[in-house]
Order: C-alpha cells, then sequence, then structure tokens
C-alpha cells in the first residue's frame, strides 16, 4: 500500500479512525500493564542480545537448554572478573579525588595553584562545591558498595526510599528471579519462536510480514547490538586515554561517555566533566594547564576518528538507522507515556512503527524506467 496513491475513501478514513483508536487503546493498556510487563520486557531485551552467543556455544553443544546454561554461566564470569578487576581501580580513583578536593578546601598548595590560575568566580564556585560536607563524605569512602549506595540515596531518593524497605527488598528480589526465569524460557524458545511465527500468518499477507519483520529486526540489530558494541568499545578507549594522561576518575569517565554513546554524539557532554577534571588535574601536578586541556581535547579527537574510520564501519557496516535526534525523541514521547517501561521499549517500538511506515505506507521505492532497462 502506498498513502500518496491510495483515495481517501469513506472506507479508508474509518479504518484510520479505527487504526488510531486501537493504537491509543493499546498505549493505555500497556501502561497500565507496564509494572507487570517491565520484567519480560527486560528479558526479552537481554535475549536479543544474548541469542547470538548462545547460538554460538549451540555449535558446540547441540542442546539448547545446555547451551542456555553455559552462556549465561560464562557471563556471569566474564561479569564477576571485570568487576573483580574495575574495582581495586575504581576505588583508588576515587578516594584519590577525595584527597584532591579535601585540597582544594584546605588551602594547601593546590588551592593556592588553583587561585592564581582560575578565574576568581569559577574558583569562588569550585571552592564552595568542593566544601560541601555531602561531596567531602561521598568521596572519602573507602568502601565501593557505600559509595554506591549514598550516590543511589542522593540522586534517586524516592527509589532508595523503595528498596529499603524489608517487602520491597524481597519484591525487588523476586522481581530478578522472575526476569531471570523469563530471560531462561525465552533463550531456550528463541529458535521456535523466530522460525515458527511465520506459519501463523494467512498466505496472502505472509510475504509481506516476513519483509516488514526482516526490516525490523535489521533496525534493532543497530541500536541493541552493533551500537552496544561500538559504545563499549568506546568506553574503554575513553577510559585508557583518560588514565594513560592521568586524568582523576577517568575509567569511571571513560566508561560513563561509553555508555553516553548509546545515542551517537551524545558522548560529547563529556566534554564538561573531562575538561573539569583536567583542570584539577593540572592544579594537582603543577603542569601546564593548557597543555593538560589539549590533551584532554586530544584523546576526544582520536576515540572519535577510531569510531568513524574503524568501528563503525566495521560493526555497522551501511546499515542506516534513527538519527541521534530521532532517538532522543523517541525516549522522551515513550517514557512520558509509559514511564520506565516506555524508556524499555521506546527504541524497538520507535523502528517498529518506522518499519511500518516505510514498507506499508510509503510503499517500495519506485525504480526509474531508464535504470530498470539498462540492468
Amino acid at each position: 500500500m502506498n498513502l500518496g496513491k491510495s483515495p481517501y475513501t469513506f472506507d479508508r478514513v474509518v479504518r484510520i479512525v479505527l487504526a488510531a483508536g486501537l493504537l491509543w487503546g493499546g498505549i493505555r493498556l500497556l501502561g497500565l500493564l507496564s509494572d507487570v510487563l517491565i520484567p519480560f520486557a527486560v528479558a526479552l531485551l537481554l535475549a536479543y542480545l544474548i541469542n547470538p552467543l548462545v547460538v554460538r556455544v549451540q555449535r558446540k553443544i547441540s542442546h539448547r537448554g545446555t547451551a542456555v546454561v553455559v552462556s549465561l554461566i560464562l557471563i556471569l564470569l566474564f561479569s564477576g572478573l571485570l568487576a573483580a578487576w574495575l574495582t581495586p581501580m575504581v576505588t583508588k580513583e576515587i578516594s584519590h579525588m577525595g584527597s584532591l578536593l579535601s585540597g582544594l578546601v584546605n588551602n594547601s598548595d593546590i588551592a593556592e595553584r588553583a587561585s592564581k590560575e582560575l578565574p576568581p568566580d569559577l574558583w569562588k564556585a569550585v571552592r564552595e562545591y568542593a566544601s560541601q560536607k555531602e561531596i567531602q563524605d561521598l568521596f572519602n569512602t573507602a568502601n565501593l558498595w557505600k559509595i554506591a549506595v549514598e550516590t543511589v540515596r542522593k540522586v534517586l531518593p524516592g527509589i532508595w526510599g523503595l528498596i529499603t524497605g524489608t517487602a520491597s527488598f524481597l519484591l525487588g528480589l523476586a522481581g530478578l528471579v522472575v526476569i531471570l526465569l523469563y530471560l531462561i524460557f525465552l533463550l531456550i524458545d528463541f529458535p521456535r519462536v523466530r522460525e515458527g511465527w511465520k506459519s501463523m500468518i494467512p498466505p496472502g499477507y505472509r510475504e509481506q510480514v516476513v519483509a516488514f519483520v526482516h526490516d525490523f529486526d535489521a533496525a534493532m540489530n543497530r541500536y541493541f547490538r552493533a551500537q552496544a558494541a561500538v559504545a563499549a568499545l568506546v568506553g574503554v578507549l575513553f577510559a585508557t586515554g583518560f588514565t594513560l594522561i592521568g586524568l582523576p576518575l577517568g575509567i569511571l569517565l571513560g566508561l560513563f561517555i561509553g555508555l553516553l554513546n548509546m545515542i551517537p554524539y551524545l558522548q560529547l557532554i563529556g566534554l564538561i566533566p573531562a575538561f573539569l577534571l583536567a583542570v584539577i588535574h593540572a592544579l594537582e601536578t603543577g603542569g601546564s594547564l593548557p597543555v593538560t586541556l589539549a590533551l584532554t581535547g586530544l584523546v576526544f579527537v582520536g576515540v572519535q576518528l577510531i569510531q568513524d574510520t574503524i568501528l563503525v564501519p566495521r560493526l555497522m557496516g551501511k546499515v542506516t538507522g534513527l538519527s541521534p535526534a530521532m532517538i532522543l525523541l523517541s525516549l522522551s514521547i515513550w517514557g512520558k507515556l509509559l514511564g520506565i517501561f516506555g524508556l524499555i521499549i521506546a527504541l524497538p517500538m520507535t523502528c517498529l512503527l518506522l518499519a511500518y511506515y516505510q514498507r506499508f505506507l510509503l510503499g517500495p521505492a519506485e525504480v526509474p524506467a531508464g535504470e530498470s532497462e539498462g540492468s
């Protein structure tokens, strides 16, 4: 069906109104059921991401259920080893940052250099911020778990109030178990569902629907596999670069910027904290402030070049997907409509709607007669 060629008859207008009503009703129903659907949506996204690993393991182990269990164990082992490797370094960085903030407050050599290098208004604002008791307590905590708890308590007080109660904690634990069960069952049945759903489509519509689902899968593949891989590698590159130039909190900042990269080019927001930490590093070491800022900027430029010339072409190829503006808009709209559940399904639903629009409303692209004859 092509939107431009179909006349707007009474029957078609009625169908459009009914479709809009069904869409509105579906969104309202999703909003009512969001608390129940969140575990399933999380498990479904995780299953979509983990399935390629399960397929590889299944080539070695023929039984699908065993391959799922082995894959989950491998992921848990990798996550545990990564946490064991990163935790001491992150704790050391946070402790180091605490000593720097104490130096800024206690009129040490760092404070003296800061008063000379920074504009008076900026120096006053930095010193007032660093002298806050909450900031001092946060960075002077030696235990990383306590730091995480304090961060959640300060940044998300409402959520902290929910998880502190015993009943809420038990419900949260039960929710994690439900997600794990969903994940296991979805991974076990993934091939059967992926192939079996086609037989449920009437033969007259099967070819169009299969092509539509293929378009949707291609769009999803970009943002929940390829983009995730790019974001992870970008985070590692930033963390490595910041560590090499000695930036405080370099590992944490690098991984955070990698997470921002799930939305293309949003990592540029990381320039602000990176340059602030570069200023603190220059004051601590007594080095040249322009040189430190230039090195920090060089890390951004270098990682961006690697991303655009190597990572994106290799991992994404010529696949085109949502623009950064469209991603932010979809997250905002779906988050407003459905809350946390909306944020989880925002990109899949946007990809689904765009695939439907391109496949069934716009119709296939017309090939000029000259090109058709020449081929």
